[in-house]
Formats: C-alpha cells, structure tokens, sequence
C-alpha cells in the first residue's frame, strides 16, 4: 500500500474510532443523567434530603411556573430543607410515577424532562468532578 492511500486509511480508521467512543461516552453520560433526574425525583417522593442533596450542585435555582401565581423561585439549601421538613411527599401513590427523558448531553452540559402526573421540570445538569449534578429546573404545574 503506497503512502498515499495509507494515509486516508489511517485517517478514517481513526475518526471511526474517536465516533464510537464519543456514542459509547454519550450514552454512558445519558444514561447517568438519567439516574440523576431519577435520584432527584425519588428523593423528592420518599422525603430523603440526604438523597436530594447529592443530586444538587450547590448554585441550583428552580423556578415554579403555576397558572396566575406569581413565579416563585427556590435555591437548593431551601429545596432540600423543605424535603427534610415536609418528609415524603403526600401525593397518592398513583401520582408518585415519573417519565425522564434525556434530552441532549453535549459534553459536560444536559438537559433533561422530568413528567409527573401533576408537573413538567424542564432540568440543566452539569458534570462536575465525573458527577452530573441538577443546575436549574423550570417547574411547570398543571
């Protein structure tokens, strides 16, 4: 094989490489990010601040959209002290599912939908130190 027709070769063989583990990270990632968002939504039904802790990075802000009510927002000292004050959320339990959705992951940053029977969040996680950690949520109430 001549150089020139080598060098092509190795050059695909190499982008085919770095596109399989760029997916295979990807989808490591997705799947992490899932666990996150599941973490953060269990912590929330089964009142464990603990839990809900370990899911923020320390400048998480969520918003609450609900109808007329005036926006209100909520940092993540007062989200997990309200999960340690109130305990497990009095919800029946037909109302204690969740969908999560994996939105995109692009390098250290995803986004991610959270679907309750009662509320959508609309979630922004960053990888800090190999943990995903929730950033903000956009809560919207039915």
């Amino acid at each position: 094989m001549s150089r020139l027709t080598l060098a092509p070769a190795l050059l695909l063989a190499f982008s085919l490489t770095t596109q399989a583990q760029d997916k295979m990270s990807t989808t490591t990632d997705a799947s992490a990010v899932h666990t996150a968002v599941s973490n953060y939504i269990e912590a929330y039904f089964t009142g464990d601040a603990d839990r809900m802790k370990k899911t923020l990075h320390p400048h998480y802000l969520k918003h609450v959209i609900h109808g007329d009510i005036p926006m209100r927002e909520m940092t993540g000292t007062e989200m997990v002290t309200a999960v340690r004050r109130n305990g497990p959320a009095d919800l029946p339990v037909e109302q204690k599912t969740e969908e999560v959705t994996v939105l995109d992951v692009a390098g250290d940053i995803a986004s991610a939908k959270l679907v309750t029977p009662a509320w959508q969040d609309y979630m922004t996680l960053w990888k800090v130190n190999g943990e995903w950690k929730i950033l903000s949520v956009v809560q919207r109430i039915d």
